[in-house]
This record gives C-alpha cells, sequence and structure tokens, in this order.
C-alpha cells in the first residue's frame, strides 16, 4: 500500500521515449494525466499503450480554479 492518496487508474494512450526522459499520457475518465518519467523507468515497467495502470499524484501543491 501506498500512502498517496491521490491514485487514478487509467489507461496508456501514448508512450513518448526521449534520450533521457519519458513522457506518459494515461486516459482517466474523461481526462488525461501526463507524466513525465525517466526513460529507465518506462522501459522497466513495459509501458506500452492500451497498458492498465495507476496514476499516483503525489505533490506539495494543488491549484483550485474557479470559473
Amino acid at each position: 500500500m501506498l500512502s498517496a492518496r491521490n491514485q487514478f487508474k487509467g489507461t496508456v494512450k501514448s508512450v513518448k521515449l526521449g534520450q533521457v526522459m519519458a513522457e506518459v499520457i494515461v486516459k482517466v475518465g474523461r481526462i488525461e494525466v501526463v507524466s513525465l518519467i525517466s526513460r529507465t523507468s518506462a522501459e522497466k515497467l513495459k509501458l506500452k499503450v492500451g497498458d492498465n495502470v495507476t496514476a499516483i499524484i503525489k505533490a506539495t501543491e494543488v491549484m483550485v480554479d474557479k470559473d
């Protein structure tokens, strides 16, 4: 169990590998969560489009906006 409370199950929409980093887009319902992780981590996880994953968000700041 992780201590992070913000855990969202979703599906990998895309994985773009760079020299050092990887951009992973996870579709969670109607929203997309974009994550930048190390290329090594993406390769170790063997991430590919369609994989079921959990986006875990641990942040010290969360901004809120109101229309």
